[in-house]
């Protein structure tokens, strides 16, 4: 089962959630990416403005493992669900729009019980390790490239964008098509 980035930014307008994706070239050869999800400050006054609850930024290179995530953050009041949006969002979007199908990330290593929640958190999501970035000489190119040390793991894209949206459901407001009356007409919220 898959779930097209469509549905995705429908399940975050039924959030009243705004999702959006920022996509760039790199170089002409890859793709820059930013999701962000946002909440109008006040739904009755459309120009009041947005508060930013998550985004994540990145880039992809044109090959099979070539989805490189690079941030995450996810904040504020009423956040339920939008790190699951954000994920599906990027794993939708890659496998819609690029020929990527793993993601590589860097559970950083900026303290020892952090580290391990992000380890587990990135399992939950499909990843698994690769190797140990540390302080050696050998590791250092791929330390710059990452921005520190930590875990490299690699995960597929297609089951992350699963695991996500049944993360999606667990959380009010289900990726679903909302019910059919007659099998045309929805159901009012």
């Amino acid at each position: 089962m898959t779930f097209p980035l469509a549905q995705i930014e429908q399940a975050a307008a039924r959030r009243r959630l705004l999702l959006r994706l920022q996509v760039g070239r790199l170089a002409g050869v890859g793709w820059t990416l930013r999701v962000g999800v946002a909440r109008r400050r006040d739904p009755g006054r459309p120009g009041d403005g947005l508060v930013l609850l998550g985004e994540m930024k990145g880039w992809a290179l044109p090959l099979a493992d070539g989805l490189r995530l690079d941030t995450l953050r996810v904040q504020g009041e009423d956040s339920a669900g939008v790190g699951a949006l954000i994920w599906a969002a990027t794993f939708a979007w890659a496998l819609e729009a690029t020929p990527c199908r793993r993601a590589r990330l860097l559970a950083i290593r900026d303290g020892e019980r952090q580290h391990r929640r992000l380890v587990r958190y990135f399992r939950q999501l499909g990843f698994e390790p690769v190797r140990e970035l540390g302080a050696g000489a050998a590791d250092l190119p791929a330390r710059l490239l990452w921005g520190g040390a930590g875990l490299l793991m690699v995960g597929d894209c297609a089951e992350g964008l699963r695991r996500s949206a049944r993360r999606l459901g667990s959380v009010p407001g289900p990726l679903e098509e909302p019910p059919r009356v007659s099998g045309t007409d929805p159901l009012p919220p």
